[in-house]
């Protein structure tokens, strides 16, 4: 199978999953429970993405100019700084780090 036909099959496949998400009664999403969960899978999710882009590369742990930069966007988040000036100050301090290095 090449790259394309993986990636038509992946596309394919979230159409197929998003068209399903229309077929669950309103019931179903009215419970707490299932609200709730949903709600927090979300966050789940996002921290496990952004703890492998930090953290990995390939095979390895790799603790480098990624993992300061995260501390700082989350500490800039924290304050409720507006999301564009995290990234360019979390960018700033990744570039920093790397042109010391």
């Amino acid at each position: 199978m090449t790259m394309w036909q993986i990636v038509i099959l992946a596309s394919i496949a979230c159409v197929i999953l998003k068209l399903a998400g229309y077929l669950v009664p309103p019931r179903v999403l009215d419970n707490p429970a299932v609200s709730r969960v949903a709600e927090l899978l979300t966050v789940a999710l996002l921290a496990a993405l952004i703890g492998v882009q930090t953290f990995a590369q390939g095979q390895e742990i790799v603790i480098d100019a990624r993992v300061p930069a995260v501390i700082v966007a989350a500490g800039l988040f924290a304050l409720r700084v507006p999301f564009i000036v995290v990234v360019i100050v979390a960018a700033l301090v990744a570039a920093g780090i790397r042109a010391l290095s």
